[in-house]
């Protein structure tokens, strides 16, 4: 087991790659520096190998995938995982490492929003996009994560042991970050400086599709880790559409015995058996999301036990 280990997934990123890895193995001597080539065409993982990094590979396309290998395959007290094209500097791996290590943090989040990222982005949409998706999350999920979609963060080996990985792509950070704030773990922010993409080097995020992958991603979290709250809403503005299309038949039934839009009130009957249902469907998936919690703390205290046996062996073979 690494006491702490540097994941980097890279598509095509070997302009950079080689400035990347020397970096993190400066500001981490301590740390193992894994490269994780996600079907390049321009020699990445050769240049990553002459840099010092260790080189795997995942050869199903896309960022989800390769994060959901690099949980698998890799083992380490601390994880560090930043992206392949030089926007984040490594001098933050220190502060971000102590406070997995020392603080006992789950996730640590490099904070991009709050520094330099609105100077040194030149892409508006990016911009407004980062602005949308945080507010959105904080708002849904009664959280203060500063930047949502930073790929800058560092994990513990509990974090990253029992993160059920399902985003295949870049709407991955959003699902971490919303996972670490229903499963109540230790979240901290810490505000590094970003820096744009060199020239030369381009960037693999669509901004239109990529950013309704994530916009479909939060709606679908949402309705798994806060199922009453959605089923609950839809309940209130169905039950609220039935009424307001019953209260002109009741008004024409009251004043001359009557119905004269037979049609209309068989409708609103249908739609408050839809609200019912909405608001019992919240109830029941409430109850099994609370009992998955229940669940996870379970696993959580596993994957410490597991952790504390790997370290004492660790410890061991370093000292022989």
């Amino acid at each position: 087991m690494d006491k702490i280990a540097i994941l980097i997934p890279c598509f095509n990123e070997s302009k950079t790659i080689s400035k990347v890895v020397k970096d993190f193995k400066a500001a981490l001597p301590e740390a193992a520096v894994y490269v994780y080539d996600n079907n390049s065409t321009d020699k990445t993982d050769e240049i990553a190998k002459a840099a010092g990094a260790v080189v795997r590979y995942e050869y199903q396309q896309g960022k989800g995938n390769v994060i959901r290998r690099m949980f698998r395959e890799v083992d380490a007290q601390c994880y560090i995982m930043a992206d392949g094209d030089d926007t984040y500097p490594a001098e933050y791996a220190k502060k971000m490492a102590d406070m997995v290590l020392i603080k006992n943090a789950d996730m640590v989040v490099g904070d991009r929003l709050s520094s330099t990222y609105f100077n040194e982005n030149k892409r508006p949409f990016h911009n407004m996009g980062n602005t949308v998706v945080r507010k959105l999350i904080n708002i849904m999920f009664q959280n203060n994560i500063k930047d949502i979609m930073t790929g800058y963060r560092a994990f513990s080996y509990q974090f990253v042991k029992t993160f059920p990985v399902l985003s295949r792509g870049f709407e991955i950070e959003t699902e971490m970050s919303i996972h670490a704030v229903d499963k109540n773990m230790y979240i901290e922010n810490v505000i590094v400086d970003y820096r744009d993409r060199p020239k030369g080097s381009q960037s693999k995020l669509n901004t239109y599709s990529d950013g309704m992958k994530v916009l479909r991603t939060i709606v679908r979290l949402y309705r798994v880790y806060k199922p009453m709250a959605f089923w609950g809403r839809a309940a209130v503005v169905l039950a609220s559409v039935a009424v307001l299309f019953f209260i002109p038949v009741m008004t024409d039934y009251m004043a001359t015995g009557l119905v004269p839009k037979f049609p209309t009130l068989i409708a609103c009957g249908f739609v408050m058996l839809a609200a019912i249902q909405s608001f019992f469907t919240g109830m029941i998936l409430q109850t099994v999301c609370q009992k998955n919690r229940q669940d996870f703390e379970m696993e959580l205290q596993r994957c410490s036990d597991r952790m504390k046996g790997m370290s004492k062996d660790s410890e061991k073979e370093w000292e022989h």
